[in-house]
């Protein structure tokens, strides 16, 4: 094959000089589909404006439209429909050139953007791994705590780690796969031995550990954005813990006492897992001075976060002096921080979204089209539409692939309709963020460590899929039940 080494060619690489000639026609018919599904609702908001809004309200509209479908559908990078995004906005006329790129100034964003560097330190220090495999030593006594164990790594890392793929898909998992492996457990005919439990309780932990933390999954900040601007309300990083800690502990216990009378798993003795941990334990040595250093830095910047009500530097320049301090320390390096890619493409698509979301709440278009798209809610209880609103926003999740493309859709046009049925601000912001995260219970495509988990072959779909909505129906109950009397009894709402 032209332009391949031997070694390429036996491991079956893509040549890419040749990559044109693979391009089918499907192919190619498929994507101008999916600029078809992008470009048709924009193009007609754009010239068959609503009756209800001035034509640069339609205009500001249409762009946002096209975009959230792009972000969907994706046609093209995520990175690159938002710019495309911000050039239209500005080259004609809808906004001025300075508020397109306002949002690169926001704070939210920036935050972000440090969590992603954050991650890469846990992660190239070798200290996530190293966390997960303790867990293990410590817990692992039953298959259940074995299950409770790597739950609790995965909660532990979750505030570091803003990536339900990252830390699930990327530390959790590998941990999980190595385990199962070690215990005789493989895809296939020993799944049932103990792989299909643990791979079921490490993703049904890891999006509930997301919905624990401001910072535990990279929308969640977004969330707490749309609820200053639309809701008034502040969920800062304590606020936020204080409302999911219990609700969260509560899901956190009950997820894997389900699954394991569930799945059933064979096994019953998990000393092979115990000891696979203190062999990987023993092979990687006593903790090294960047991990000593990521550990004394991470604890003062969760210092930092919990008591910014007291000292009132924002929470992003908390994470900022974290980040300074570890490049300091040698922990991550600047060439680091340069290729850290993720970082860097959440930072681009990211800032316009806020952007154009502070936009249309600034134009009065949110407010207009809750209205409108609400408008059979008139006249109910505040209660019955609160309720309503929350249940639609977990399973409308089915059509989603990201827990993110779902926020920046729906999240403002759902709190302005709790908010417009009489719901009280936070009691309308919470279970919205929270479920923003819960909601990827139910598919294998529905949150990016979905298919990291699905994708190893323990668990069948029929299976994957029954069983996630069931948890669905189980974290309906704690969190509008036990979490709802939670915030009340600490004065939430």
């Amino acid at each position: 094959m032209i332009g391949l080494s031997a070694r390429q060619r036996l491991r079956g690489e893509p040549n890419p000089r040749l990559h044109y000639l693979r391009v089918s026609p499907n192919h190619q018919l498929t994507r101008w589909w999916r600029w078809a599904v992008v470009l048709a609702p924009g193009l007609l908001l754009y010239f068959l404006p609503l009756h209800s809004l001035t034509s640069p309200q339609s205009r500001l509209l249409a762009v946002f439209v096209s975009t959230i479908v792009a972000l969907v559908a994706q046609p093209v990078r995520m990175g690159v429909s938002v710019v495309i995004a911000m050039t239209l906005l500005a080259s004609t006329g809808t906004l001025p050139p300075a508020q397109v790129l306002s949002g690169f100034g926001n704070l939210t964003v920036w935050l972000v953007f440090i969590a992603f560097l954050f991650s890469r330190a846990v992660t190239s220090t070798g200290f996530g791994t190293r966390l997960g495999y303790l867990f293990i030593r410590r817990f692992a006594r039953t298959p259940l705590s074995l299950g409770y164990s790597l739950a609790a790594a995965d909660l532990v890392l979750a505030p570091f780690i803003p990536s339900d793929t990252a830390r699930g898909g990327g530390v959790v998992f590998p941990i999980t796969r190595g385990v199962a492996a070690a215990l005789g457990s493989e895809p296939g005919p020993t799944a049932p031995i103990i792989g299909s439990f643990l791979t079921l309780v490490s993703f049904h932990t890891t999006y509930v550990a997301s919905a624990m933390f401001l910072t535990g999954m990279a929308a969640n900040p977004l969330i707490a954005e749309f609820a200053r601007q639309i809701g008034h309300v502040e969920l800062t990083w304590g606020r936020w813990l204080a409302g999911s800690i219990v609700p969260g502990l509560i899901s956190l216990t009950v997820i894997p006492w389900f699954l394991l009378r569930a799945v059933r798993p064979e096994l019953r003795d998990t000393a092979p897992a115990r000891e696979l941990a203190r062999a990987h334990l023993e092979s990687i040595g006593p903790l090294r001075r960047e991990e000593k250093w990521l550990v004394a830095i991470f604890l003062g910047v969760m210092a930092g976060w919990v008591t910014s009500p007291w000292h009132g530097i924002p929470n992003t320049f908390v994470a900022m002096a974290g980040l300074s301090a570890l490049l300091l320390a040698r922990v991550i390096t600047w060439d680091d921080l340069l290729s850290e890619k993720r970082a860097w493409d959440a930072l681009i698509w990211f800032a316009p979204l806020v952007m154009m979301s502070d936009a249309l709440n600034q134009a009065g278009v949110v407010k207009i089209l809750s209205g409108k798209l609400f408008g059979l809610m008139p006249g109910w209880p505040w209660v019955l539409a609160w309720l309503a609103l929350s249940v639609a926003y977990i399973y409308i999740h089915y059509s989603f692939a990201s827990m993110t493309a779902q926020v920046t859709a729906l999240y403002p046009g759902f709190l302005a309709a709790a908010l417009a049925a009489g719901v009280p601000p936070m009691l309308a912001a919470l279970p919205l963020a929270y479920f923003s995260s819960i909601n990827a219970a139910m598919t294998h495509y529905g949150t990016g460590s979905a298919p990291v988990f699905f994708g190893a072959g323990y668990v069948r779909q029929t299976d994957w899929w029954r069983l996630g909505f069931q948890i669905s129906l189980i974290n309906l109950v704690i969190w509008l039940g036990i979490g709802v009397c939670w915030w009340k009894l600490i004065g939430l709402w």
